[in-house]
């Protein structure tokens, strides 16, 4: 289902995903995202879907149906997670903003896992750059009591209301 035109891009509400669509967001997964949570396979990423419970997607998509920014959320212990990945062309023109406010009317509340610091690289050797004043200035508030802590990654948990 269509939900918005910006700027020449689609956003689209989505609870299935096509395989050209899976392929894009592998792409997309592998180029935002610190190595430590880089997939090496396609079958990797799809894996990690089919074990989400109540899916949603909110895909933005380029005039040539390419997945340029992906919001996705899911159930896991009676709360909603989600995640958002732009590609990195297209940071710092609103996408993210778009996406975040097109959530938290769908979806809220929310909750997610950031990356609070910089010590982490991308796959092509950039440095990760934390979201988390993004999610902050957007209305989120840190979970000062829970810390994700695992020997590959170090987040804090968000929440939106």
């Amino acid at each position: 289902m269509l939900l918005k035109e910006k700027d020449n891009l689609m956003f689209y509400l989505s609870e299935q995903l096509n395989p050209f669509e899976i392929n894009d967001l592998f792409q997309l997964w592998n180029s935002v995202y610190p190595m430590q949570l880089a997939y090496k396979e396609l079958d990797g990423i799809r894996e990690y879907l089919t074990a989400l419970h109540h899916k949603k997607h909110i895909l933005v998509k380029t005039p040539t149906n390419k997945v340029i920014g992906w919001f996705f959320s899911f159930e896991r212990d009676g709360e909603r997670w989600f995640a958002i990945l732009i590609n990195n062309e297209y940071k710092r023109k609103g996408l993210g903003s778009d996406l975040i406010k097109l959530a938290k009317k769908q979806f809220a509340p929310l909750n997610g896992w950031v990356i609070d610091h910089e010590r982490y690289y991308r796959l092509d050797g950039e440095k990760y750059a934390s979201p988390l004043a993004f999610y902050l200035r957007h209305g989120f508030r840190i979970a000062t009591d829970v810390r994700l802590e695992i020997p590959t990654l170090s987040a804090v948990k968000i929440h939106y209301p």
